[in-house]
C-alpha cells in the first residue's frame, strides 16, 4: 500500500520562498576588505539572488552546468550560493589556498562555464589561468573597474527585472553544489550535492540536539565558504531565519572578537587553530571583549583537544562544541553535545564527553570495523569508522574507480579510526595513515597531540610516526611553544606519562616555529613525515 502524502520536492527554491515570505526584514551584514560594515535585509538579497540568476540564464548558462566562485564570506558569496542553484545550474566553490596545480586540474575536471572572482584574489587567479579556459570571468569589483574581457558583477544585476524571475520546481535529487577533496592522497575528488540531500542536512542542523537554531540567532561562520559550503550554515541559517554575520576576508581571532561583540554574535563556528589564537587573546584580557551574547561556539576540521574546550568554559564561559564530518558527508556527521542520559557524570567525565567528536546527527548512521569485523561498541575497540546516511556521498565525481571507498551494502569507508561507545558517542582516534605502528602495536598520535596541547607552553602539537630500526615506528613529536613560555623535552615527555603507558610516549621532540598546515587548517603531516622520516634512525 502507497501514502496519500504530497510529491513535495525539497529544494532550495523552497528555502528561498519560505525566507521571502517569513523574514524579509531579518539582516545580512558582511565586513568588507576596510573593515567597513555591508548592511542589507533578506528581501535585498531576494532580490538580487532572483537577477543573478536571471543573468546567468542570459550568459548561455544552462541547466547542470557548473559555475566556480573563488570568494570570500561575503554577502555576495552568500547570493551566488543560491542564484546558481535557482536557476539550474551548480555551484562550485573553489578551494583560494589550494594551490595552481589543483585549481588548474579541479576547473579542468568540473569543467566549469563561468568563474565568479573577488577582485583582490585576481593575482591567485594569474597563477593558474592557463591551465583552464572559463566562457566568462566575472568580478566582484569593489571599484566598478574590471579587467578587460571580464564582466563586472553588479552590472549584470543591474540589468535584470528580478520580476522576470519565475521559481522552478526542480528535481530534489538535481545536482546543486560540488567541492573537491582537499587532495592530500593523489588527486582531488569531487562530492556532488543534490536539492534533497542539502535541505535534509539544513533541517537536522536546525535540530535542538545539533545546532538549535532560530530566527533570533546571530550566527557568524568563520568557516570558509569555500570549504564544503562553510559546513552548510548558509542553508541552515536561512531555513531557521537567522541573522548572518559574514567577515569578508578578516578571518583572523582579532577581527573575529570585533564582530562578535559588534554584531551580538550568538553562533560561530571554524577549525581548531582559529579558537587556539582567539583563547590566548582572551587569557591575556579576559575582559577586554562582552561575549555575553555567544552560546556556541562550533569546532571541526580537526581535533580540538580537552584543554581547549575546558579553558573556554571555566576560564570565559563559552561552550565550544565539537562536531566533525567530511567533504564526503556534507559535512554534518555527529555533534557532541551532551545526552541527558549523562547529567549525573562528574564534570571532568562531562569534558571527557565534550571532547569526542559526539554522536550521530538525525538521519545519520555510523559503525566501525577492525580487521575482523565490526568492533563493539564499549569506547575501546577500534577500527576504520563508516558511515551512511541521505547526505552522505555514493561515489566522486568522473572517478569510477572509488568503489574501494564504499562497502560492498553501500557504507562510506571515512578513512578515519575511531570507537563507539554504549552511549552512542564516537572519538576519533586518528586517520589510518596517521597511526604509529610501534612494534605491532597501535598508537594514536591524536590522543598524544591533544594532550601536548593541554600543557600550558604549549601552543600547537603533532605527533608522526617515523621509521625506526627495532620497532619499525616509533612516535615523533613537533612542537610550537606559546609566546614567552618554555619547555623542554623531558618535561613534556613527564607530562604525558601521567596518561599514557611508556611505550606510547614520543621518541624525541622537536621545536619549531610554525608546523606547515593544510587549506583546511589540518597539520600537514606527510610534510613532516618527510622532513624528519630519518630522525630516530641515526
Amino acid at each position: 500500500m502507497q501514502s496519500l502524502m504530497m510529491d513535495f520536492q525539497l529544494t532550495l527554491n523552497a528555502i528561498m520562498r519560505r525566507a521571502e515570505m517569513l523574514f524579509r526584514n531579518q539582516e545580512i551584514v558582511t565586513r568588507q576588505p576596510d573593515k567597513s560594515y555591508h548592511r542589507y535585509t533578506y528581501g535585498d538579497w531576494i532580490k538580487r539572488t532572483k537577477k543573478l540568476a536571471l543573468a546567468l540564464r542570459r550568459l548561455g548558462i544552462k541547466d547542470g552546468e557548473r559555475v566556480a566562485t573563488f570568494c570570500w564570506n561575503h554577502y555576495q558569496h552568500h547570493e551566488l550560493y543560491y542564484g546558481i542553484p535557482a536557476m539550474g545550474a551548480v555551484l562550485h566553490t573553489l578551494n583560494l589556498r589550494l594551490g595552481p596545480e589543483d585549481l588548474g586540474y579541479i576547473c579542468g575536471h568540473a569543467e566549469d562555464k563561468v568563474l565568479v572572482i573577488d577582485d583582490n584574489l585576481l593575482p591567485l587567479y594569474e597563477k593558474f589561468k592557463d591551465k583552464v579556459k572559463f566562457e566568462h570571468i566575472v568580478v566582484l569589483s569593489r571599484d566598478g573597474q574590471v579587467p578587460e574581457g571580464m564582466l563586472d558583477y553588479e552590472k549584470l544585476l543591474e540589468a535584470e527585472d528580478e520580476s522576470q524571475f519565475e521559481y522552478t520546481d526542480w528535481d530534489e535529487n538535481k545536482a546543486i553544489a560540488m567541492c573537491y577533496t582537499s587532495g592530500t592522497t593523489g588527486q582531488p575528488k569531487g562530492i556532488v550535492y543534490s536539492h534533497r540531500s542539502m535541505v535534509l542536512h539544513s533541517m537536522a542542523g536546525a535540530m535542538t540536539s545539533v545546532l538549535s537554531l532560530n530566527d533570533e540567532d546571530v550566527v557568524l561562520p568563520v568557516v570558509p565558504m569555500f570549504h564544503v559550503n562553510a559546513w552548510g550554515i548558509p542553508f541552515t541559517t536561512v531555513m531557521c531565519g537567522g541573522k548572518l554575520v559574514y567577515p569578508g576576508p578578516h578571518m583572523d581571532p582579532q577581527s573575529l572578537l570585533e564582530a562578535y561583540v559588534a554584531e551580538k554574535v550568538t553562533v560561530t563556528a571554524g577549525v581548531p587553530t582559529i579558537w587556539f589564537g582567539m583563547l590566548q587573546i582572551l587569557d591575556k584580557d579576559p575582559k577586554a571583549y562582552d561575549l555575553s551574547t555567544i552560546r556556541s561556539l562550533i569546532v571541526g576540521g580537526a581535533a580540538a583537544p580537552k584543554s581547549m574546550i575546558e579553558g573556554f568554559q571555566k576560564r570565559h564561559n563559552l561552550k565550544v562544541v565539537h562536531a566533525w564530518g567530511m567533504t564526503e558527508t556534507s559535512p554534518m556527521g555527529t555533534i557532541s553535545n551532551l545526552k541527558a542520559s549523562l547529567a549525573d557524570l562528574s564534570e571532568d567525565e562531562k569534558y571527557d564527553y565534550r571532547a569526542k567528536q559526539g554522536f550521530p546527527c538525525p538521519m545519520i548512521e555510523l559503525r566501525v570495523r577492525g580487521e575482523e569485523g565490526l568492533v563493539a561498541s564499549d569506547g575501546k575497540s577500534m577500527g576504520e569508522l563508516e558511515i551512511r546516511g541521505p547526505w552522505v556521498a555514493s561515489g566522486y565525481y568522473k572517478l569510477e574507480e572509488s568503489s574501494d571507498r564504499f562497502t560492498e551494502d553501500g557504507w562510506f569507508k571515512t578513512g578515519d579510526i575511531a570507537t563507539l561507545d554504549e552511549q552512542g558517542y564516537m572519538e576519533i582516534k586518528d586517520r589510518s595513515k596517521d597511526l604509529v605502528k610501534s612494534g605491532g602495536e597501535w598508537i594514536s598520535s591524536v590522543d598524544l597531540e591533544n594532550e601536548l596541547m593541554g600543557h600550558e607552553a604549549v601552543a600547537e602539537a603533532a605527533v608522526i610516526a617515523v621509521p625506526h630500526a627495532k620497532w619499525q615506528e616509533r612516535p615523533l613529536a613537533v612542537v610550537v611553544l606559546s609566546e614567552g613560555k618554555s619547555a623542554s623535552r623531558d618535561e613534556l615527555t613527564e607530562f604525558l606519562a601521567k596518561k599514557f603507558p611508556k611505550w606510547w610516549l614520543p621518541d624525541d621532540v622537536v621545536f619549531v616555529k610554525e608546523i606547515p598546515k593544510t587549506s583546511v587548517g589540518k597539520f600537514k603531516k606527510l610534510v613532516l613525515r618527510e622532513t624528519y622520516q630519518n630522525h630516530l634512525m641515526g
